[in-house]
């Protein structure tokens, strides 16, 4: 009898052990699966987002898989290999269908006639980079600016252009980890949560 007792101990033993890597390899795998599929971690490289993002801050971005389209205000990380190898980050100013005007001499931006009220810049867009405005976006593509309008190639230089939808990586939608601040030199934990 104690010998059944134990054989039956130990067998119990061994489906608790399995059952436990069976649930830790599901897990490692459904993180996998999130994070290929899902979600990334993406650090911003450079200060074209100041002063909504600061160099180093690290970014929760939603996969286009599952955020869908892209609006007027969202930020956005993409890959666009003929500009830059490793990905940028910027803001949607108009998607597809929409007519962007910038007047250089106020630093106005304009989409389908209507003036912008960007409080989120660091200053006026006096800055031209190239492009010929007025400007209608085409189909299944966004134009994007960078926050700090006078450090930023973005959508207004001929090297980037209007942005196809396809090559957008995902919209950031959570700051994880604070980059230095451009000016003080200091993390700002207060910082840490959504954005856009």
């Amino acid at each position: 009898m104690r010998k059944e007792a134990r054989a039956e101990l130990q067998e119990k033993k061994k489906r608790e052990l399995y059952e436990w890597v069976q649930a830790l390899v599901c897990s490692v795998l459904a993180v996998m699966t999130l994070f290929t599929f899902g979600v990334r971690l993406i650090g911003v490289d450079g200060r074209s987002m100041v002063p909504t993002l600061q160099d180093g801050d690290r970014l929760l971005v939603l996969s286009s898989m599952l955020c869908g389209g892209y609006g007027q205000g969202d930020i956005v990380v993409l890959r666009k290999e003929s500009f830059r190898p490793t990905p940028i980050v910027k803001r949607v100013v108009a998607t597809g269908g929409q007519v962007v005007d910038i007047d250089f001499s106020s630093g106005s931006v304009f989409v389908d006639g209507r003036r912008l009220h960007e409080d989120y810049v660091s200053g006026p867009t006096y800055t031209p980079e190239g492009t010929a405005f007025p400007l209608t976006v085409p189909e299944g593509s966004v134009f994007i600016l960078g926050d700090n309008r006078s450090n930023s190639t973005d959508s207004r230089s001929a090297e980037v252009g209007t942005v196809d939808e396809r090559y957008i990586i995902g919209r950031a939608v959570f700051l994880l980890f604070p980059g230095r601040d451009a000016v003080t030199g200091r993390r700002e934990f207060g910082r840490i949560g959504g954005i856009g």
